[in-house]
């Protein structure tokens, strides 16, 4: 259990490096795509080299697919809920998805939390809808909404994948492979969206290199370390305790880089996320 903290401490830590580095690059330059290309240039022969160690079964190929897919399709509700709403509305509510797991996991398995992990869960879960009520202000919520809600479903579906995949995968070069396969679809997928919207297929500004190396590095490899981390966990919980990047985020946000706005309100509800993670904490 020590080992699968010290994973998810990692994972918090790059999720926050490259979510703050978002912050700081102007929307048109599609920070997210430059990431993923540079994960794919940087780490992807990693993982392909850790692919070759993988038994290519038909569930796994199956799994692997609809992972891809899911991945896919939540940057793409991202993206166009972006377009309604500021990230603070819906970026915490698209991570809200540790209740739709949960659920699933009840109506596919008959399988819940237990009493102390299902209150750390739901602790975080006001905590994360309490902190979208201070992204609320000139939010388009009934053209954002179900785009958020589809980003939600979607996670839910690509994390319960990875969590029925990770026995099959036997290194972290191969999390880091099936990582990559479901990054490549998505590179695809955001590189049509960009075509469609500017006739380009590569956005029209570039951030700068640094930060798309960083990017490149953490990307996936946050992703990759919560994989790792279901070795242990429960796929709702590793879930819930990756959502502490967001916590990191809003602390950084408020006493670093001095983002006032409804400063209380978001101390409060990144206290709530943070109880919530220590109750889940306790309850193994």
């Amino acid at each position: 259990m020590n080992s699968a903290v010290g994973l998810l401490a990692l994972s918090v830590g790059m999720h926050a490096t490259w979510n703050l580095l978002a912050r700081q690059v102007p929307a048109p330059c599609n920070y997210l795509w430059w990431g993923l290309l540079a994960h794919l240039l940087l780490l992807g022969p990693l993982g392909m080299y850790g692919l070759s160690q993988v038994v290519w079964s038909s569930q796994f190929i199956l799994l692997n697919s609809l992972a891809a897919l899911a991945l896919s399709a939540y940057f793409v509700a991202l993206r166009y809920a972006y377009h309604f709403a500021s990230a603070a509305f819906v970026y915490p509510l698209a991570r809200s998805s540790p209740l739709l797991i949960v659920i699933w996991t009840w109506l596919l398995w008959n399988q819940l939390p237990n009493w102390l992990a299902s209150v750390g869960i739901g602790l975080s879960l006001v905590g994360l809808w309490l902190l979208a009520l201070t992204g609320l202000k000139q939010a388009q919520t009934a053209q954002a909404l179900p785009w958020v809600a589809l980003a939600a479903l979607c996670t839910s579906i690509y994390s319960l994948c990875d969590k029925l995949l990770i026995q099959q995968l036997p290194s972290f070069a191969a999390i880091l492979g099936y990582v990559s396969l479901s990054y490549l679809v998505a590179f695809i997928v955001m590189s049509v969206l960009n075509w469609h919207e500017t006739k380009q297929w590569v956005p029209c500004c570039r951030p700068n290199t640094w930060l798309i190396f960083i990017g490149g590095l953490c990307i996936g490899s946050s992703y990759a370390l919560i994989i790792q981390v279901m070795n242990h966990l429960d796929a709702a919980i590793a879930v819930t305790f990756s959502n502490a990047g967001i916590v990191v985020v809003s602390i950084i946000s408020i006493f670093v880089l001095k983002e006032q706005e409804q400063w209380p309100k978001r101390l409060v509800a990144a206290s709530l996320i943070s109880m919530g993670l220590v109750v889940l904490g306790s309850s193994f």
